[in-house]
């Protein structure tokens, strides 16, 4: 196998590609609200590109500087760079001398907070920084006890994903590891990359984790931090929240 140097940015492009309607809900919810729009966990840019494009001021807040090195990169090939701010930063603990009438946490990224701690941390700051009448949005997944149990120490096929501009594909597999008394998942992530012809180019392997968050406890953490809770979706097309729903999709403003 020859060697290759994508970077990671580079398989997360190619195969984070986002939920049904999810750049459409959001990007909505931007018109409605009207700008600055801020982004938590904007990581290549995917829905803070989308919103730059309806002519909508956003800034894009991230962890990783690769990420936004990469979003960065495709603001200014989309001719979109003056309509965009990125921020190196913490979600649990930023600081922006601004006030927004919406921030959203778009593609789950909400459940990267590994703690009780963080999570507080992270709305007491979405809080100081929403302006009284504005709108925090966020989706998580619901997380159903049988389908953790059935996913834990198991390896699970993703998906195939087009490489753009070429022929070639990569396949996606995670093997998940929980540990329900924290709600935690621990999940080893493997990209492989194919040409056309099927001969694999490169196998890449990353980790991350997620703290899977259930609907009434998420409902008590945002009372406690002083939102109050508005709708909720139990899809982007705006189906209602019900015991079937395997997303739920959050809008809150902050209580009197």
């Amino acid at each position: 196998m020859d060697f290759y140097t994508y970077d990671l940015p580079d398989y997360y492009d190619w195969t984070s590609t986002g939920l049904d309607h999810d750049i459409t809900y959001y990007t909505e919810l931007a018109k409605q609200q009207g700008g600055p729009v801020l982004e938590l966990g904007c990581g290549t840019g995917r829905c803070t590109l989308a919103i730059a494009r309806e002519g909508i001021p956003v800034v894009g807040l991230d962890l990783s500087e690769p990420m936004l090195k990469r979003a960065e990169k495709k603001a200014k090939e989309m001719n979109l760079d003056g309509n965009i701010e990125w921020v190196h930063g913490n979600m649990a603990d930023f600081r922006l001398d601004r006030k927004f009438p919406l921030i959203i946490i778009p593609y789950r990224s909400f459940l990267h907070l590994l703690t009780v701690r963080d999570q507080v941390n992270t709305l007491k700051c979405i809080r100081q920084h929403l302006t009284d009448d504005g709108v925090l949005a966020f989706n998580v997944f619901v997380p159903f006890i049988k389908h953790l149990y059935e996913m834990d120490n198991q390896y699970a096929y993703r998906g195939t994903f087009p490489v753009p501009g070429t022929e070639e594909t990569v396949e996606l597999y995670d093997f998940t590891e929980f540990d329900h008394f924290s709600q935690l998942a621990h999940v080893i992530r493997y990209f492989e990359h194919y040409s056309p012809s099927g001969r694999l180019k490169e196998r890449i392997r990353t980790t991350f984790r997620l703290r899977y968050i259930y609907p009434s406890e998420l409902n008590h953490l945002l009372t406690f931090c002083g939102f109050k809770v508005i709708r909720r979706y139990g899809n982007f097309r705006y189906q209602p929240f019900d015991n079937r729903s395997r997303e739920l999709i959050i809008e809150a403003v902050k209580r009197k």
